[in-house]
């Protein structure tokens, strides 16, 4: 090891005598291997020093941190060298050091110059503190061993110094200046002892050239009036890094908040910010560029840029724009993705579905490969170094200190690294094709949407109707929200659009043709988001720059009607076409709800922020199965059982919230639930179903009935009303006991008496109420009222029934709704018709009311299907019968969804195309009924 560092050599030659005390070099390296630094051992090791150390405070404080540094550095290289500390530890051991050195400084000249000017104060008389911002790897606790830290000094508000008594008053600003200057000429001044870190300020307002302290308000002005890109990803692992010394704790974490308040806007949007990808990858250009300068002033070798294991190509900075640029796009939504640490960012990103499991795991691995690389480069001379050099002998050494077993073998593994990280980060940064066809200069044309040279590309493109196509892409280029962008916003646009051009003849052979959709029906669906998406840069910028997520988003469309409807309505959920999540898996609705409470919970007060905030996680989630869906990857009844699910979570946050904005309250959580009946009771819940819930109580508080009406209308306002989000569902409350003319919510007690029929006169639920509920079960809010519910559920249906007098009441019911929806139309209507869906469920509920007093297993709220194959089983209906009238109704299912999907507003087709499924139904009805 001591001969591979110099810098080790140093130290154990008689001029390093301090450190080494004069040991063999086996026995100090040993020594230092032995010693691991916490936080706590690093102050022990600094009061010894400075104790040790000659001359007044600060120069104490000088010796005490230089030798400090030395001790930790040596300690260090021998276990890195030796296998007995990891990266983790290199760098928060240096992390720590940093923190500690700052703050030590910050102690001792804070004090003395309070205690010769005065201590800082706001206009409001609170005494002030600097705020030392550590950014870049100081601030993400990565820092190198050799590394310098960057460093912005910011201050609360301005004012001036109170309690001066040996010089004159200064301004807040003026004090804090003087300080930054002494800890820098602390930490950065190379004295025989050497330096702490070397100081890199240039990351502050305007540079060099800007003020070395800036208050809050001097920061914020800056970032609104000529803040940067560059500085956003900057000031994402920005982090104070001092703590309290003139102030209180408590003041000290208000100065921090309000720091935060500002810096949190400024590098998180609210919305996605997509258009960071164009900004990074401009940044990067200037790095690469510098990289080569550097290279070439220091007489590299030809590929020395490539060897630069930081700024070169695959190198560390690369991997760490990989996951800047998604902190900085969904940062604003996602709170998680807002660390300061790339690997736990990697991590996140993985969880979240942005990037693949296996890509994140082996960007991680290669991180702590290029990183452990650097530290044995920085190993050999304590220099700021990260070029790989082109000595064989020099690169032996790196082998050996990195345990590799050659120089070879090091640097095939460092390729193998580079090639991998540089595939990942061209596969996002990839520069967007040029466009120099005749077709988009015809895009570019003023001319009108009946232009000729247009239409007649449209036509060699293969377009039917081209004149057509051409006017919906002048409706889009022309409309009012895309002119009022910028001209690169103008050109990104016709490229986006362009490229929907030939992807609509592309897939008209593809995936159209298995839909039965050609071209221009693809395009005009596409139209129909490009007018939306034409004003948002953010979204043009996502499809223009990935193209996976404008592949997704063209097949989608070919796929799907309602799905283009729904993208139309929630264009923000085009972001999630970039994710990498496992299909057909179910959803967690309960770490879904945790989330998603959390948010809600930040949220404050805010009642349309929450609104907002809970429609959007749920479209999120509707849309993640619409995509597994048309993947085909889940069946219509696990899409329905999920759909279902996510609902039921749903409801439980909307009560949640709604109860949190009552002011009358006599109890902290209410004993409310709510009941789901028809599609959502039976988990057959499609994307556009109404829900039909009831809502019931159980509380004897006198205030009780007040209280749950007032709930259950806060309630019913969060599911369906209108926001700038949309709405959750559409809520149908006509099954509640009387109807619309019974209460928005009833006691529980008079709900069983009421399905009883043992209310006043002997009046109580109708037969088709007891058919209802055979459907339904227990969605959200108290699982104990939920409990009773489902008791009282089975205490109804296992009532003794007349055979005869259900039937009658049955068909009589059955005559009802086939009144009520008459089809005209020479097509099968697959829900209401003779043969069709209804015929099967009130078969399945029939069943049930007649036989689950004396076959509980009918009580189960299993489904259509697999109550009728139950039925079957018990011998209830023939068996056989009863499988094929279960797939009949699967069949049916799957029609209708399929129906929907291309936005149908009634599930209806020719009767010869489910000619057997039509008979088999009748046959089970006739079996059943007579």
């Amino acid at each position: 090891m001591h001969a591979i560092s110099r810098y080790v050599q140093r130290h154990l030659a008689p001029a390093g005598a301090g450190v080494a005390d004069g040991a063999p070099a086996g026995e100090a390296l040993a020594r230092w291997a032995a010693d691991r630094w916490t936080p706590q051992a690093l102050r022990d090791a600094l009061a010894q020093l400075r104790e040790a150390a000659a001359g007044d405070e600060p120069q104490r404080l000088a010796i005490a941190l230089r030798r400090l540094r030395q001790r930790v550095m040596l300690s260090l290289i021998a276990r890195d060298a030796t296998g007995r500390a990891d990266l983790a530890e290199v760098v928060t051991t240096m992390t720590a050091l940093a923190e500690l050195s700052i703050q030590a400084g910050i102690d001792v000249h804070a004090r003395e110059l309070a205690a010769i000017h005065g201590t800082p104060h706001s206009v409001d008389d609170v005494p002030q503190d600097l705020l030392v911002v550590g950014m870049g790897k100081l601030g993400g606790g990565e820092l190198n061993v050799s590394s310098d830290v960057d460093l912005v000094f910011v201050y609360d508000e301005d004012g001036e110094t109170r309690g001066a008594k040996m010089a004159r008053t200064l301004s807040n600003h003026e004090f804090f200046a003087r300080l930054g200057r002494r800890l820098i000429a602390l930490l950065n001044d190379l004295t025989g002892d050497g330096f702490v870190f070397r100081v890199d300020m240039r990351l502050r307002p305007n540079g060099s050239a800007g003020p070395l302290a800036v208050s809050n308000a001097m920061l914020e002005e800056y970032w609104v009036a000529q803040g940067r890109a560059w500085e956003r990803f900057a000031w994402l692992k920005g982090r104070v890094v001092s703590a309290p010394v003139l102030a209180s704790p408590s003041q000290f974490t208000a100065q921090c908040a309000a720091l935060d308040g500002i810096v949190r806007p400024f590098v998180f949007r609210k919305y996605l910010d997509f258009g960071a990808i164009a900004a990074l990858r401009d940044l990067h250009k200037l790095i690469r560029a510098e990289a080569s300068r550097r290279a070439a002033g220091a007489d590299a070798r030809d590929d020395g840029v490539k060897s630069n294991v930081k700024l070169g190509r695959g190198g560390i900075r690369e991997l760490e724009f990989v996951a800047q640029t998604f902190q900085i796009i969904r940062g604003g939504r996602e709170t998680r993705l807002r660390s300061k640490s790339t690997l736990l960012t990697l991590r996140t990103l993985s969880e979240l579905g942005v990037l693949p499991a296996a890509t994140a795991d082996q960007l991680c691995v290669s991180y702590v490969f290029l990183r452990n690389l650097e530290h044995a480069l920085q190993y050999v001379d304590d220099a700021q170094t990260h070029v790989i050099p082109d000595d064989a002998a020099a690169v032996d050494g790196i082998a050996k200190l990195m345990g590799a077993q050659s120089a070879a073998a090091l640097l095939r593994e460092y390729r193998a690294v580079q090639a991998f990280v540089a595939e990942t980060f061209d596969a996002i940064f990839a520069e967007p094709e040029t466009d120099d066809d005749a077709l988009q200069m015809a895009l570019g044309s003023t001319a009108s949407a009946g232009d000729g040279e247009l239409t007649a590309d449209l036509l060699a493109l293969g377009f039917s109707e081209p004149s057509a196509a051409a006017e919906r892409v002048r409706a889009v280029l022309d409309s009012p929200r895309a002119k009022t962008g910028s001209e690169a916003a103008r050109q990104a646009l016709q490229r986006l659009v362009r490229r929907a051009l030939h992807a609509a003849i592309q897939y008209s052979q593809e995936i159209g043709a298995a839909h039965d959709i050609g071209p221009d029906e693809h395009f005009a669906r596409f139209a129909q988001l490009g007018d939306v998406v034409a004003g948002r840069n953010t979204y043009v910028a996502l499809l223009n720059q990935f193209p996976r997520a404008f592949e997704r988003v063209m097949r989608m469309l070919a796929a799907s009607r309602w799905a283009t409807q729904y993208l139309v309505r929630h264009p923000i959920l085009l972001d999630e076409l970039l994710g990498e999540r496992s299909p057909g898996h179910d959803a967690d609705t309960g770490t879904w709800s945790a989330a998603v409470r959390a948010q809600l919970i930040e949220a404050g007060e805010d009642q349309e922020q929450q609104m907002n905030l809970l429609r959007d996680a749920h479209h999120v989630q509707v849309f993640r199965l619409l995509i597994a869906d048309l993947d085909g990857v889940l069946t219509v009844e696990r899409l329905a059982d999920q759909l279902s699910a996510l609902a039921d979570a749903t409801l439980a946050l909307a009560i949640e919230a709604a109860w949190s904005t009552l002011t009358r309250k006599h109890r902290d959580a209410p004993r409310f639930a709510v009941v789901g009946y028809g599609k959502l009771g039976g988990k057959e819940l499609g994307y556009e179903s109404d829900l039909d819930l009831i809502f019931l109580y159980d509380d004897d508080d006198p205030a009780a009935a007040e209280t749950y009406s007032m709930l259950a209308r806060r309630l019913v306002t969060w599911l369906s009303t209108q926001t700038s989000s949309g709405r959750l569902f559409d809520v149908d409350l006509r099954l509640r006991p009387d109807g619309n003319a019974g209460l928005m919510v009833s006691p529980l007690e008079a709900f069983s008496r009421y399905q009883r029929n043992e209310g006043q006169g002997g009046h109580g639920a109708w037969p088709w109420e007891h058919q209802a509920l055979t459907r339904a079960r227990f969605s959200a809010g108290d699982a104990s009222i939920g409990e009773r519910f489902e008791a009282e559920r089975e205490h109804v249906l296992m009532q003794a029934r007349d055979e005869d007098t259900l039937r009658s009441d049955v068909l009589a019911m059955r005559v009802r709704i086939l009144d009520g929806h008459p089809n005209t139309s020479a097509l099968f209507d697959v829900k209401h018709d003779r043969g069709g869906m209804i015929d099967i469920e009130f078969i399945v509920q029939y069943l049930v009311l007649l036989h689950a007093r004396s076959h509980h297993v009918l009580l189960r709220n299993a489904g259509n299907i697999a109550l009728l194959q139950i039925a079957g089983e018990l011998q209830l209906i023939d068996a056989p019968l009863s499988i094929k009238g279960a797939d009949a109704y699967r069949t049916y299912r799957r029609i209708q969804h399929r129906l929907r999907l291309n936005g149908a507003e009634r599930a209806r087709l020719p009767a010869h195309e489910v000619e057997s499924e039509i008979e088999t139904v009748k046959r089970l009805w006739t079996a059943v009924f007579g």
